[in-house]
């Protein structure tokens, strides 16, 4: 990160702390009438993302400590609905990366991706039932499918340069072959130019914003990515 900065209109006070996934948080008390936030960074990110056809699964006993959490069933990833259609999707994929690449291949076939098509959050029993939803149901699915074959899966949300149109993005990556690896099954191919703003076990961890007693709706929310010409030297 190069740069990064926030301004409130109007001011108020703001904490910052970490949660438990690593996320950096601002916490604040918005003062009664219109209320905004604007933020900016300058980030370094990657021009393509690492891909890693053959890299094995990793037995549970040998996963990290903290990975274990990503193996659990969670509120919009019932990952123990999914055995039998997991294994049945993956079965003739070697375990680990290409059995996740199976999955992430099968959601972006078989589940239509539409920017337009948000019904609030759903979980990966409903998106499979509708074979229809936004980027963040699309990963929701591919990581219950991971999780159900026993492959650490983390939702992710931030932003991917080019997308059209540009709005906060999310995609999925999956711990194999000791590592975590980016899968996003909107894309038809692998992409870099993302930069990441949360991790978490799916979409209740890593909302832009959470907001407690009564409050209106946002007004509007506007997103633009640009690629930054590179410092000299």
């Amino acid at each position: 990160m190069g740069r990064e900065t926030y301004t409130l209109s109007p001011s108020v006070p703001v904490l910052e702390f970490t949660d438990a996934y690593g996320n950096l948080c601002q916490r604040l008390v918005a003062p009664p009438g219109e209320f905004s936030i604007h933020t900016s960074a300058d980030v370094m990110t990657a021009d393509a993302i690492d891909v890693a056809p053959g890299a094995p699964f990793d037995e549970v006993q040998h996963l990290p400590d903290g990975v274990l959490t990503y193996l659990l069933p969670s509120r919009y990833c019932e990952s123990e609905r999914f055995l039998d259609m997991a294994s049945a999707i993956v079965a003739s994929a070697a375990p680990g990366y290409d059995q996740v690449a199976a999955i992430c291949d099968w959601v972006r076939r078989e589940v239509r991706f539409d920017c337009a098509s948000s019904q609030g959050h759903m979980a990966a029993t409903e998106i499979n039932a509708r074979r229809e939803g936004v980027c963040r149901d699309l990963a929701h699915l591919g990581i219950a499918l991971c999780r159900a074959l026993c492959i650490p899966a983390r939702m992710v949300v931030g932003y991917l340069h080019e997308l059209a149109p540009m709005d906060l993005h999310a995609w999925f990556e999956a711990w194999v072959g000791g590592r975590w690896y980016t899968f996003d099954p909107t894309q038809d191919a692998p992409r870099g130019g993302r930069v990441t703003v949360a991790y978490g076990h799916d979409a209740a961890d890593v909302a832009i914003f959470n907001q407690f007693g009564p409050a209106l709706a946002p007004h509007a929310m506007q997103v633009t990515v640009e690629l930054l010409e590179a410092a000299p030297g």
